[in-house]
Parts: C-alpha cells; sequence; structure tokens
C-alpha cells in the first residue's frame, strides 16, 4: 500500500509499511505501544495474510545497502489485525525453531545482515528477493539461551526507547519556550536583513571543512559523513566564524528549503560555497534564530514564500533574498540573552542526553557482533 492509500485512527485492518520498518518501529513491535496506519476502505485487498506474534517483516528495498532487509518482529499484535504492505517480505517460523522475541535481534546481527548486503542487488535502489533467504543461515541456540538472548536486549531497547522520549521532550520544551515568549507584546515582527549581515569572507588558510545537518547542526564534514566531499581547492569556501548562522539550500527530510543553523565551533572553519554564512548582530539573537529554525514547520514558513523551484526540483533562493522575510522576536538586549541562555542550557542537556543514547546503540550493536556469529 503506498500512503496515499493509508490513514490513521480508522478501519479494522491496519498495514505495516516498509517505510516504516526503516524509520519510526522498534526491532520489536508492540501494537500496544505503537500505532501503525489502517487501510482505507476502498484499497483493502480481497487476500491477505494476517500477521501474528513471533512473526518477521523484512524491508525488501532501500537507496542504502546498510537498510536493505531491515527486520522488525511482532512482539504484541493487541489483537489487531495487520497485513504486511509492498516492499515487505512476511516471514514465520513453521518448525517451531524459536522464540518470540529473539528472531528480531538475529536477523539485525552483523552476521546476518552482512550476508544480505551481499546478495542485493541495483544501482540506485537495492533489494533482495524470498530468493535470497535461500542463500542465508543464522545460528540458532536453544530456546532457554534464545530467551536470555531476546530479554537483555529487549531491556536495552527499551533503555533506547526511553532516551528518544527524553530527548524528544527537551526538543519539544525548547520550541515551547519560544512559542509561550512570542505571545510577549513587546516582541515585534523583524526583518532577518536588520539582524544578519552576509560574511563575504572566503578561506585563505588550510581551514578544516564542515557540513550542516539536522541533528548534529554545524559538524566537521569527516566526523559527520565518513569522508570529505570537498573540492581539492578550498580557496572560495566560505569561511564561519563562532556563533554565525549558516544556510544550506540543500533539500533535507522534514526541510524541503534547507535548513538554518548556528555555529557553535570555537574556531573558524569553512563551508560549500553553496551555503550561505551570515554575522548576527548579537550572538545571542542568533542564537534564537537556531532555536527557531530548529522546527521544520518555522523554516518552511519562513523559506516558502521567498524561494522559486528550478530545474529538477532545484532551490533558487539568492543570499540577500533569503533575509527579506520577518519572524517575532524579542527587542530588549536582556530579554534576549535571558532566553539564549536558557536556550542553550537545555541544548546542552540534550546534547549530554543524546551521548547517552549514543553509548545505548553501541553497546547494543556491540552485543548484536559479539552474541551471533
Amino acid at each position: 500500500m503506498s500512503w496515499d492509500q493509508l490513514e490513521y485512527g480508522t478501519g479494522d485492518i491496519f498495514n505495516l509499511h516498509y517505510g516504516l520498518i526503516h524509520k519510526g518501529l522498534p526491532t520489536q513491535i508492540e501494537l500496544n505501544k505503537c500505532t501503525l496506519p489502517n487501510i482505507k476502505g476502498d484499497f483493502i485487498p480481497t487476500r491477505y495474510t494476517l500477521c501474528k506474534e513471533g512473526d518477521v517483516v523484512f524491508a525488501d528495498a532501500s537507496e542504502d545497502t546498510n537498510d536493505v532487509g531491515k527486520v522488525v518482529e511482532f512482539l504484541n499484535c493487541d489483537k489487531k489485525n495487520v497485513v504486511c504492505g509492498l516492499h515487505t517480505i512476511h516471514g514465520r517460523d513453521k518448525y517451531d525453531l524459536t522464540i518470540e522475541g529473539f528472531k528480531g535481534y538475529a536477523f539485525s546481527s552483523k552476521s546476518f545482515r552482512s550476508q544480505i548486503k551481499k546478495l542485493a542487488q541495483g544501482t540506485k535502489i537495492y533489494s533482495i528477493s524470498p530468493k535470497n533467504f535461500q542463500e542465508c543461515h543464522i545460528l540458532i541456540p536453544d530456546k532457554e539461551e534464545q530467551n536470555k538472548i531476546g530479554k537483555l536486549l529487549y531491556q536495552i531497547d527499551e533503555r533506547i526507547s526511553t532516551q528518544n522520549k527524553i530527548i524528544g521532550q527537551l526538543e519539544t520544551l525548547i520550541m515551547g519556550i519560544y512559542q509561550k515568549l512570542a505571545d510577549n507584546k513587546h516582541w515585534k515582527k523583524q526583518y532577518l536583513r536588520d539582524i544578519l549581515t552576509e560574511r563575504k569572507e572566503t578561506s585563505k588558510n588550510n581551514l578544516p571543512v564542515f557540513s550542516v545537518s539536522v541533528s548534529k547542526g554545524v559538524i566537521n564534514q569527516i566526523e559527520y559523513l565518513g569522508r570529505s566531499f570537498a573540492a581539492k581547492n578550498t580557496a572560495n569556501y566560505n569561511v564561519v566564524c563562532f556563533g554565525d548562522v549558516v544556510y544550506t539550500k540543500s533539500p533535507t527530510g522534514e526541510f524541503p528549503y534547507g535548513i538554518i543553523k548556528q555555529s557553535f565551533i570555537r574556531k573558524n572553519v569553512v563551508v560549500s560555497p553553496l551555503y550561505a554564512v551570515y554575522v548576527p548582530k548579537d550572538i545571542h539573537i542568533g542564537s534564537i534564530l537556531h532555536y527557531y529554525f530548529n522546527s521544520p514547520i518555522n523554516a518552511n514558513n519562513y523559506l516558502h514564500s521567498l524561494i522559486q523551484k528550478g530545474a529538477k526540483n532545484t532551490i533558487n533562493i539568492t543570499n540577500q533574498r533569503f533575509l527579506d522575510n520577518t519572524i517575532f522576536l524579542p527587542t530588549d538586549k536582556k530579554e534576549i540573552e535571558k532566553i539564549a541562555s536558557l536556550l542553550n542550557s537545555i541544548n546542552k542537556k540534550i546534547q549530554i542526553e543524546k551521548l547517552f543514547l549514543e553509548q545505548l546503540e553501541k553497546q547494543k550493536t556491540y552485543l548484536l557482533q559479539q552474541i551471533f556469529v
């Protein structure tokens, strides 16, 4: 089923869309804790197989070989009728060799994933078929050992889920604070051209090349992407100083018009000449802009009227045109400093929680590598 054939909160038959396997669902699905979309009445198939506890479902295609064959297991169907959608492979243990809660982790292990990566076919889109599984294997311990493995990894997954909720609540808190304060009658609509000035400084030294990401902000390109994508000669790259606001015009995910971030890097770095770099009139107002534009809704609403889409859906906007819109901002200097300090404090807490999340995910990855060989 495609997304336009699905909806939430209606109907009796739920659909496991392959996109949710790639992003949005844990390895072990419990339908009393997470929600799947319903199939719209006009699109309910005449023949289908319902999922049940212990079934596994693989996503059969992805743009990334690391995600081909990504798996989820139904731990609890909560008495709901669920069918698998397009680009999925539905599996069931017919010989009672495994217990519920084990298979999802076994098929997520490095040893199994490496087999799938070798079998995936394609150029831009990589895919597998049910026949591929005839060439794959996993080692299955006795059921008592399976139970211990499943419980251990499930507890880690639960902690990861809790950690994601903590981070999500802190991120929501930042936006809630902004929205609450924006009701202040002393705040005014202000043009960004009155707050930001384009930094027209290009690299003269061998400065490190940085990128801009939704989750990481301004970050070292090698650290973020695993290697450098910069040109051999970076003399025309734009310099970014601490506190500068950077706008990248590349669409990504929930930000179809690009992303806007303040640099918290204490040293000068450079970014691609495709990025626009601005100096805020005050570093604290730059921070408020950073948190404001963290919201996809805010970023898209601000940029939508400024941008023209070109051939192949490219974004056409000049560096000066970017400044030609308004947002509500405080005007009192002391208030600006207090707000920026508060938001930065919450952000530091978020970064600490994200580091802990990374450690939990590394722990899970290590166990998946060591347990399943």
